[in-house]
């Protein structure tokens, strides 16, 4: 009698599609105001120990370089940390108004942009027919929902081979 055990093929549970549904958040640069702080805090602690101990041989100008160099870095993660307020529903909403079309199939995606890592939303969508006349490519401020830039066309992909 055979004893080998029989093999299901199965997809792990982290990789089936509803794993983590429930748990996804986009990411959120606002975060960076926790690094700020920490920033700010190692900073203070250099310029102290550098005013407290300047006459020790341990201590030189070297802390007090590097406390501002350290300040400097955590006051921009403070000006660099925006809230992403605006999900990819409510930029799609957005975007629909905007474009002049009633949107089908769109596709959206979160990049960061400018010195600031602005967080942005990039759809692109087409309009809602069988076969799509238009489409458009939409940049959507996600941090205050303002329309940045869209390109609406006439849609060029033959499609008749599809069909």
């Amino acid at each position: 009698m055979d004893e080998t055990p029989k093999t299901i093929d199965a997809l792990p549970e982290d990789l089936k599609p509803s794993y983590g549904a429930d748990e996804y958040r986009i990411p959120d640069t606002y975060k960076r105001r926790l690094a700020g702080y920490l920033y700010i805090t190692t900073a203070l602690i250099f310029i102290l120990l550098y005013l407290l101990f300047q006459d020790s041989p341990l201590v030189n100008e070297g802390f007090l370089i590097s406390g501002i160099c350290i300040a400097f870095f955590g006051a921009f993660n403070f000006f660099a940390s925006v809230r992403c307020a605006v999900d990819e529903i409510e930029a799609l909403q957005l975007a629909s108004e905007s474009i002049g079309f009633e949107v089908g199939p769109a596709s959206a995606q979160l990049m960061w942009r400018g010195f600031r890592s602005r967080p942005v939303w990039r759809l692109l969508a087409y309009s809602l027919e069988a076969i799509p006349l238009k489409r458009a490519v939409i940049l959507v401020d996600a941090s205050n929902g303002e329309i940045l830039e869209q390109v609406v066309e006439d849609n060029p992909e033959e499609w008749d081979e599809a069909i």
